[in-house]
């Protein structure tokens, strides 16, 4: 399985490739594109200025198209809205067609419609169905597969035997069609609403809705009743209604680094790994685009090391064991992808 991380700059590529690094994905919006729909119609759901997210010049796809050469490690596009405007896709056909002139020839797409404008104008980008997307079992794919698919990114919500049939059922096999190439998250930023199911905007202007402290109804003998649930201060884990914790970092004190720095600390699927190979997924998704860049080149080394740990295992245990103790000897952030 190969590693799949996030770039929020070109200056982050060669840190990352050497790293352990074997794609990347990263978000290019033009200036112009910014200038005249602002962020309340985005062109990849990242709208943000202020900090590195994403690529805004052409001039810097440029140089990171002459790193990709040196290092023969692709780049995929990012243009996973959920949906555009009829009169967005000739532009965004008129940006694709650019970009593939120097080298960037996949792209990261969620609007069905906006597949259908590429295939019907000739442009023969390579398309990874976008996480983005939702979607939701095999018939759905293979609908989607007629675009000629490189690629399908699970969502975040996806259990393994959802994965697992879809990849039996619409993976390509010798002397068939199919979708060659499936890929799932595995670290960072785990999202309550699944990408698809979500209406936030993400620019500068508004905090996420999935940062802000959140409540989930449980049923309990018959009886729907709120408890607070924090994602970003426990983890995970359901809390009691009068307990609020100091800071983040006072309930696992004893998991992070001496740099503040815990593996999996907004989303982890490292003890997945097994599963997710068993399930037939090609590529791993290290999500994080804006994170710290030391926090990110950990998160890749320790990502290469959990697979080199699967592929000395003999089974999910001796996997799960080794994983323990090389990776999280004094525990995890629990926040797990996969349960």
């Amino acid at each position: 399985m190969k590693i799949v991380a996030g770039l929020g700059s070109i200056d982050e590529y060669m840190k990352f490739a050497e790293a352990g690094a074997d794609e990347f994905f990263c978000g290019y919006v033009p200036y112009s594109w910014s200038q005249k729909y602002g962020t309340v119609l985005p062109l990849n759901r990242r709208e943000v200025l202020c900090y590195n997210v994403q690529l805004g010049a052409f001039s810097e796809l440029e140089i990171l198209s002459g790193m990709m050469k040196k290092y023969e490690k692709p780049v995929h596009l990012t243009f996973n809205s959920l949906y555009y405007i009829p009169e967005q896709y000739p532009e965004i056909a008129g940006i694709i067609s650019q970009c593939m002139k120097i080298g960037f020839h996949s792209y990261i797409i969620a609007d069905p419609a906006l597949m259908v404008y590429l295939r019907e104008n000739g442009i023969n980008c390579e398309i990874h169905l976008s996480g983005e997307c939702g979607e939701i079992n095999s018939q759905m794919v293979a609908s989607l597969a007629k675009m000629r698919l490189k690629r399908v990114i699970f969502h975040r919500k996806n259990t393994f035997e959802d994965m697992k049939a879809v990849v039996d059922k619409c993976g390509k096999k010798d002397g068939t069609e199919g979708v060659p190439e499936f890929e799932a998250f595995v670290l960072n930023e785990m999202c309550q609403f699944t990408g698809a199911f979500c209406n936030s905007l993400h620019c500068d202007e508004m905090g996420y809705l999935c940062k802000v402290p959140y409540q989930i109804g449980t049923l309990k003998t018959g009886n729907a009743g709120p408890e607070i649930f924090n994602q970003e201060i426990n983890g995970g884990h359901l809390l009691s209604d009068d307990f609020v914790p100091d800071d983040f970092h006072s309930l696992h004190d004893f998991s992070y680094d001496s740099a503040g720095y815990l593996c999996g600390e907004t989303g982890c699927g490292l003890c997945a790994l097994y599963q997710l190979k068993q399930a037939g997924i090609t590529h791993l998704k290290l999500v994080g685009r804006g994170n710290y860049t030391d926090y990110m080149e950990k998160d890749i080394r320790n990502l290469r090391m959990a697979l080199n740990i699967l592929k000395e295992s003999a089974d999910e245990m001796e996997f799960r064991r080794k994983l323990k103790l090389q990776i999280f000897p004094s525990g995890c952030s629990k926040n797990c992808y996969y349960r």
